[in-house]
This record gives structure tokens, C-alpha cells and sequence, in this order.
């Protein structure tokens, strides 16, 4: 992975919008509970970042995931995340995009979080722990 272009690390993201859903991380375990709380650049309806080339501007916390940082981030990522199957040396699985030639597949296979999120703005912090789901797999 670390000699792909540009776009072909983009295309092995699958579009679920998981990696999107904010977290938990319980400090004793550094377990990771996903939530349905979406950051506010989700869009529930793609999956899709609505301002993905300019999202540090607005969410200057978001994680930039490149081959060089990757290992670091493999704890929060989903179970089915491309990047995590192919740096385990898995394969992709038959509803990714790059294997389907669909980009709607992942929505289709239901392992993704079309129509399930609520936007970061609605939900406070406090209670966040009150949204968390089981990954969709």
C-alpha cells in the first residue's frame, strides 16, 4: 500500500461512513465503542464527507489516514475497513467497490451507515454513550 497513488488509496475506502461515526474509548481498556453519532460532515443519506477536500477547516481533528499512519489508527478502525483488511492481508470482501465495480454495493450489503446516523449537533457530548451500536458487518 504504500507505493499506491493517490487514488488508489482513496478507492480503497468503501464509503460505509463508519470511520465517520464518532467514538469511545473506554481509558481503562482503550476499547472502542462506535456510537451513531455522525460527524456534522456526514452525509446520512451517501455516506459521503460533504466537505471532504476542505474538512480540516471545518473538523481540524479528522483523522488524515495514509500508508504512514495507518498502523496507528488500526485500533478505532472498522472490522471491515479496507485499509485494515488489506494491511492484515485479507482480502476485500465481495460488496467492497474495487471487487463489485459498484460503489452502492456497500449500502446494498447493509454493512454501511446510510439512513442509522445523527448529526454530532443534536446529540450532547454528555450523552453520546446513550448511541452506541453494534458495527454493521
Amino acid at each position: 500500500m504504500a507505493d499506491f497513488s493517490r487514488t488508489e488509496w482513496e478507492s480503497v475506502c468503501d464509503g460505509c461512513g463508519k470511520c465517520c461515526l464518532n467514538k469511545l474509548e473506554d481509558e481503562d481498556t482503550g476499547e472502542v465503542a462506535l456510537t451513531r453519532v455522525a460527524c456534522r460532515l456526514l452525509d446520512d443519506a451517501t455516506c459521503l464527507c460533504t466537505q471532504y477536500p476542505i474538512r480540516h477547516q471545518f473538523v481540524p481533528e479528522c483523522i488524515v489516514l495514509t500508508p504512514k499512519t495507518l498502523k496507528e489508527n488500526l485500533y478505532w478502525l472498522p472490522q471491515t475497513c479496507g485499509y485494515r483488511l488489506l494491511y492484515e492481508g485479507r482480502p476485500l470482501f465481495d460488496w467492497h467497490p474495487l471487487v463489485s465495480g459498484d460503489p452502492a454495493s456497500v449500502h446494498r450489503a447493509g454493512v454501511s451507515v446510510k439512513g442509522m446516523t445523527v448529526p454530532e449537533f443534536e446529540v450532547d457530548e454528555d450523552d453520546w454513550d446513550d448511541h452506541i451500536i453494534e458495527e454493521p458487518t
